[in-house]
């Protein structure tokens, strides 16, 4: 992609992640700081993949000219997203909606940020029609403990639903949330849309896709796509 932007004279994005920082030593994470990864973890893949990515693409900018941005994206949730992707707020809230236990890893302590997709496109336009290369933290900084997101869910969803603990995985980063300064004063954004203002937003089409409700969500049904997030 990056050989493509170079011969056609595209602008190129890169959607890299909060995950670059992996278990960070510094809170909340500033684009300066570079990071806390395990290089063989099992999470690596992912956190190196995104890592590579950065480095490929500032070669290409300062080696060949091409035009990029980098925006590192935290949690980001809403409508549309896989319903079983694996995902915290989207495993959650199937769960819920399905009766079934929320699923917390390890003593639920750890941390991470929250945005609502439309802040995060918002961020992007704003990233793709400026003229700053970034890297960007694109993230909404509240920040949430799984078991204070599992509350807020079941504050939406259903008070008596069971939260159910289970071991943690490997290498899972204990806290997360994005110092967003930079984004603030050189692209004049920042997330509009809290938690508790997102949330139902996403139930509501959850709700449709899961029951099977076709009314007001036909095409929602039939078009899922995996919300970019960390």
């Amino acid at each position: 992609m990056l050989g493509l932007a170079k011969r056609v004279g595209a602008r190129f994005l890169l959607t890299s992640t909060s995950e670059v920082y992996g278990d960070p030593l510094q809170h909340p994470q500033v684009e300066t700081y570079w990071g806390n990864v395990n290089p063989i973890g099992v999470r690596s893949c992912y956190d190196e993949g995104k890592r590579t990515a950065e480095t490929l693409t500032m070669d290409y900018h300062r080696g060949a000219n091409v035009e990029v941005r980098i925006a590192r994206i935290f949690n980001t949730y809403g409508p549309r997203m896989c319903i079983d992707d694996g995902r915290v707020v989207s495993n959650f809230v199937a769960q819920a909606l399905r009766k079934e236990p929320l699923t917390v890893y390890g003593d639920g302590k750890q941390t991470r940020s929250f945005q609502f997709v439309s802040d995060l496109v918002e961020g992007l336009m704003r990233l793709m029609e400026g003229e700053h290369v970034g890297p960007f933290n694109l993230g909404n900084p509240g920040e949430f403990t799984m078991l204070e997101l599992a509350k807020v869910v079941q504050e939406t969803i259903d008070p008596n639903a069971n939260i159910e603990f289970r071991p943690n995985t490997e290498d899972d980063p204990h806290k997360r949330k994005p110092d967003i300064t930079k984004a603030k004063e050189l692209l004049g954004w920042e997330p509009k849309i809290s938690l508790r203002q997102g949330l139902p937003l996403m139930v509501k089409d959850f709700r449709q896709r899961v029951f099977g409700d076709q009314k007001e969500g036909s095409s929602m049904a039939t078009t899922t796509t995996k919300t970019t997030s960390a």
